[in-house]
């Protein structure tokens, strides 16, 4: 087994063990997440709790996997939405030119000047800190990248052999569009859409870790770091696992996306 495929093996290995905790979380826990115990608070890691107790009582292995789903959902949803609006925009922009292309790029590149999680703390003010406002302070934050690839891309195909003959065709401009350019833009956006994957779990995780995430109870990658800095000396599993949890995404997630931009790239095909 060569680098690439090993790589691609790990890295589809880790995201496919966290797709598959966050579907199974939304059915069975081996605890209710939410219940408290105060008996219990703060056992160590056992076999009754294997990733031990938070200073509730809550079962720290149960609230992991929901926390999963909730992490996950959110980073799909802002990646379906920031896609699909940077490719909406970035074809329409880098097609048609002129003054929409200038309007359009004028109001992007706004955005770009703005750190990505800079913007989502000030969108936040705007919508409130809550799952949905997240899902839209971030993918208002990370579609500018998209709009940017995709643009460049429309740009430097649109006056290509087979996009003038679809025109001499007869074929409308919406047609030639969403039949020879847009296809031809799938494989960058897959690339960035999966490295945008991790970038929105690690800052959705950032926000939520400083208070402007999903609220408690309801358990996430971020809250759950963020309730584990008092308890940090007497019970450092609180902070351990959520933070592995993380750790081991985000390398399945780079390592996967370096696999798909091998497999999807021509110069690193010819080069291969």
């Amino acid at each position: 087994m060569n680098r690439r495929s090993l790589t691609a093996v790990v890295g589809g290995t880790l995201v496919a063990a966290v797709v598959i905790t966050a579907l199974v979380a939304l059915f069975w826990t081996p605890y209710d997440p939410l219940k408290l115990n105060f008996k219990a608070r703060l056992a160590a890691p056992s076999l009754t709790h294997l990733m031990g107790t938070d200073e509730l009582g809550r079962d720290v292995f149960s609230r992991l996997m929901r926390g999963t789903t909730a992490s996950l959902r959110v980073s799909l949803m802002t990646v379906l939405l920031a896609t699909g609006a940077g490719v909406l925009i970035g074809a329409v922009s880098g097609y048609l030119r002129g003054w929409p292309d200038r309007v359009l790029m004028a109001l992007n590149d706004a955005l770009l000047a703005f750190p990505g999680l800079l913007l989502a703390l000030g969108l936040l003010a705007v919508f409130g800190a809550s799952e949905t406002g997240i899902i839209l302070a971030l993918a208002l934050a990370y579609m500018s990248s998209v709009v940017r690839v995709v643009r460049g891309t429309v740009l430097s195909l649109r006056e290509r052999e087979f996009v003038r003959a679809s025109r001499v065709m007869g074929n409308s401009e919406l047609y030639t569009l969403m039949r020879h350019l847009l296809p031809n833009c799938l494989a960058p956006v897959i690339v960035m859409a999966t490295s945008m994957c991790g970038w929105i779990i690690l800052a959705e995780s950032s926000l939520s870790f400083l208070g402007l995430g999903v609220a408690p109870p309801a358990p996430t990658w971020g809250n759950m770091l963020a309730g584990s800095r008092s308890y940090i000396g007497q019970a450092a599993w609180l902070a351990v696992f959520p933070g592995l949890a993380i750790s081991l995404s985000l390398l399945g997630i780079n390592l996967l996306g370096d696999a798909l931009r091998d497999r999807l790239d021509p110069r690193m095909r010819r080069r291969a």
